[in-house]
């Protein structure tokens, strides 16, 4: 059994997180991003949480199987305690609990970064995704229907949310 190491992104996990990431812009409607991010993006999109915001990675055996990230939910000062999780995990490691760690352990750094509440949007096809969340404690509070457009479909976003 390999041990899964949970740590903070560092700046030099900027390619694997781009693999992870661009593989379901490219392949599936989770993200409605509809092209792929470049490295420079990754590294930007990296560097923007430094701070308060933070990625973590799930280490195995040197390997980065999957990420979990906050994000602002609104850029308006109101919503400053108010943040949007994002979790993916690399298709091979999928099934495995990894998903459930990120969200868990991303959870705990919102919690102790002072955040109030954590939001998640999730593409409404997506039970393994909603089911995750709602495992740990997050609740739906709506649906928005039809607002995300990829792959020729329209896409509605369960909105989820978890008070810490």
């Amino acid at each position: 059994m390999i041990a899964v190491l949970l740590r903070l992104a560092r700046p030099d996990d900027a390619d694997a997180i781009l693999e992870i990431y661009n593989a379901e812009v490219l392949g599936s409607t989770v993200t409605f991003d509809l092209r792929p991010r470049s490295l420079a993006e990754q590294q930007e999109w990296l560097a923007a949480r430094a701070g308060a915001l933070a990625v973590v990675v799930a280490e195995e055996d040197g390997d980065v199987g999957g990420f979990a990230s906050l994000s602002l939910y609104r850029d308006r000062p109101g919503y400053s305690t108010t943040v949007e999780d994002s979790v993916y995990v690399h298709a091979d490691r999928r099934g495995t609990g990894l998903g459930r760690a990120l969200l868990n352990e991303i959870v705990d750094v919102a919690t102790r970064q002072g955040f109030h509440t954590v939001m998640a949007r999730i593409v409404g096809h997506h039970e393994a995704s909603i089911e995750l969340h709602r495992s740990l404690g997050f609740e739906v509070v709506g649906v928005e229907r039809e607002v995300g457009r990829k792959f020729g479909k329209w896409l509605d976003v369960v909105l989820m949310q978890r008070m810490l």
